[in-house]
């Protein structure tokens, strides 16, 4: 008699066992829910880059906001190897062969030209690509200090990006000694 029901209570939790462990794996294949949904970028803008001064350089920047921050990523190619400043301009304007209708570095702030994130700094200020021997450089950047598509001072669409023919020194006032102006793409707002 107590054979038989240890004999049942074994196969009761035996039976128990398998429930459980069908279960558990039915609960594995069901979508977790973290109570956080991923959202899109809420706003992007680009800029096609072209030649200024018969540089032959193209590339393209692109501005992703998400949240209150907005990441920044410019590809070039076709420059010369080494560093070429590169700045957001004040005007949307690359119709000059040589990029100066796209007027002077984007200040709105009006402080002076620098380092970005050191002391002073054009809200323009990006910095310098490193272009290798196959003629192709990146730069990013993400920050809270501008905006896109709100219309604000802090707007970077209807501005230009800038690529410099020499690098930025960070001093030099009011654009930090970068020499001409060898690529131009104005900045748009992507629906």
């Amino acid at each position: 008699m107590r054979k038989k029901q240890d004999s049942m209570i074994l196969k009761a939790i035996f039976l128990l066992l398998i429930s459980i462990s069908i279960t558990l794996i039915g609960c594995e294949r069901m979508p977790q829910q973290t109570g956080i949904i991923p959202t899109a970028p809420e706003k992007q803008a680009k800029a096609v880059i072209g030649s200024s001064n018969d540089s032959g350089i193209s590339g393209e920047a692109v501005f992703t906001q998400d949240g209150a921050q907005i990441k920044l990523m410019i590809d070039i190619q076709g420059a010369t190897p080494g560093l070429h400043a590169v700045h957001i301009h004040e005007h949307g304007d690359c119709s000059a062969p040589d990029g100066t209708s796209a007027g002077g570095h984007w200040n709105p702030t009006g402080v002076a030209h620098g380092k970005w994130g050191e002391g002073e700094f054009h809200l323009g200020d990006i910095g310098n690509i490193n272009v290798g021997d196959d003629g192709m450089g990146s730069i990013s950047l993400t920050t809270d200090l501008w905006e896109i598509g709100s219309g604000s001072d802090i707007d970077v669409v209807g501005k230009s990006i800038i690529v410099h023919a020499g690098a930025d020194d960070f001093t030099s006032q009011p654009s930090g000694a970068a020499g001409m102006r060898i690529g131009c793409g104005v900045i748009e707002l992507l629906e």
